[in-house]
């Protein structure tokens, strides 16, 4: 494959699996990542190690690192609003595709510290789209998330829903970046898709998620905090599936018909109730889980559901991990790595 494409957050949960699959198929990667410490700095460079990135003493900013398994994969240290190095990046590697999965995530956080998701969400984005625009790239890919469906009640959720009722600061910035990337599609013919993620899971998952946060609790025989009662019910989606749904998008020669903006849900379109899902843990871990109920978090929802019918149709995508298998290979790892 002689294509190169950018893959930013490159040091993250699906970004760290994607590089290894477009490694797989013999991409040209080079992958970005500012290496924050959001959460475990460690387990962001221990996914790297997998890549062949092996960082002994701390990473100099824009220092760039050639993978010891892999010479098609190059990773630096950079961040997405830096209006010098980023554009330096662009002009030298002419990428042909440019997959945006760098971003500042969680709903939560996002109401202790706003300044970090106007950073990376928004300035970075926008820095992110100048690049491509001024370097010709022929394909954008960006991260959007179903937080952005906020509390509507129509299910399942459809990309041709209203959404302009966000209930927290990052899902208002991932519906700006739906926004931006129509923008620059309609001035500058640029070819941009957003992707609205859906509640994934799987191995070398952040330990801010849901699968991460009960499993270490009921692990470690520690309390498990259930939010609105465990009245919630989540569209589970196994990270292989948001993997080979990136893949067919940026596999695919010639999108179809002449339109250069699309938005598509990728999910596994089978909403898991919450209590079902920590069932599933407690049978793997062999534990029952201590449950302190909660009233409902601010910013959070109680339902999400993906109509994911237009990028099957599209891209022939076809989730296939039911949430048995997911959790159970979760655990798999979590042992492996946590208990080693």
């Amino acid at each position: 494959m002689d294509k190169k494409i950018l893959v930013t957050g490159a040091a993250g949960f699906i970004g760290f699996h994607l590089v290894k699959q477009l490694l797989e198929e013999d991409y040209q990667v080079v992958g970005i990542d500012n290496l924050n410490d959001y959460y475990d700095v460690n387990l962001k460079l221990d996914r790297l190690k997998e890549l062949g990135i092996s960082i002994q003493n701390e990473l100099k900013y824009d220092e760039r690192l050639e993978s010891t398994s892999n010479e098609k994969f190059i990773f630096i240290k950079q961040n997405l609003q830096d209006r010098e190095s980023l554009p330096a990046l662009f002009k030298k590697e002419n990428f042909d595709i440019v997959c945006n999965l760098a971003a500042q995530a969680g709903v939560r956080y996002s109401l202790e510290n706003p300044d970090a998701y106007i950073d990376s969400n928004l300035t970075g984005f926008a820095n992110l789209l100048e690049c491509c625009r001024h370097n010709k790239v022929s394909r954008l890919i960006f991260a959007s998330s179903s937080s952005v469906y906020g509390n509507n009640e129509k299910m399942p959720f459809s990309t041709e829903d209203r959404v302009d009722t966000p209930v927290s600061l990052y899902a208002a910035t991932k519906k700006s970046n739906e926004l931006m990337a129509y923008t620059y599609s309609h001035l500058y013919n640029m070819e941009t898709i957003g992707l609205r993620f859906f509640t994934v899971y799987g191995p070398w998952g952040r330990p801010d998620m849901a699968m991460f946060l009960f499993t270490d609790a009921i692990s470690n025989d520690l309390p498990i905090k259930v939010f609105n009662h465990g009245n919630l019910e989540r569209d589970f989606t196994y990270i292989d599936d948001i993997v080979n749904g990136i893949m067919k998008i940026t596999n695919k020669e010639q999108l179809d018909g002449d339109k250069k903006y699309s938005l598509y849900n990728i999910g596994n379109s089978k909403p898991v109730k919450l209590f079902d899902f920590i069932t599933e843990i407690e049978k793997n871990l062999g534990k029952n889980a201590q449950k302190k109920m909660l009233p409902m978090q601010p910013g959070d929802v109680e339902r999400t559901w993906a109509d994911v019918s237009p990028l099957q149709q599209d891209f022939g995508y076809n989730p296939s991990t039911p949430v048995k298998e997911g959790v159970r290979k979760f655990v798999k790892w979590y042992n492996s790595y946590y208990k080693t």
